[in-house]
């Protein structure tokens, strides 16, 4: 679960994470790097979507500057992603944390801008 985001920061599970993240059933990757930086391409999520989860939330940074193609949500969906929640890191988290236990989830955050 997770117990606060500010820009540049989160809490999960007691322990603060001050780079972007990807979080998965059982692992937290706080070494997440975008090749384009704001701009999220498919080669960022390849893991992700190995792993095949129901859905993926991603989160665009406190102020939403990381951009999301609507042709890469479309891309996602065809690998069999049945959901995609594109939204600022800190509405994306409240939907992690409404989701996370009932879902197969991933989540990918930018933290800062």
């Amino acid at each position: 679960m997770i117990e606060s985001y500010n820009f540049g920061k989160i809490v999960i599970n007691g322990k603060e994470y001050h780079s972007d993240i990807i979080i998965y059933k059982n692992i937290i990757d706080d070494k997440w790097w975008r090749k384009e930086g704001h701009n999220l391409c498919i080669d960022d999520i390849k893991e992700i979507i190995n792993k095949k989860p129901d859905v993926l939330i991603i989160g665009t940074g406190n102020f939403g500057l990381m951009k999301v193609p609507k042709e890469l949500i479309e891309k996602i969906k065809s690998f069999g992603i049945e959901q995609i929640i594109v939204k600022k890191t800190g509405e994306a988290c409240k939907e992690y944390n409404k989701l996370y236990k009932n879902k197969n989830i991933v989540a990918a955050f930018h933290l800062t801008c």
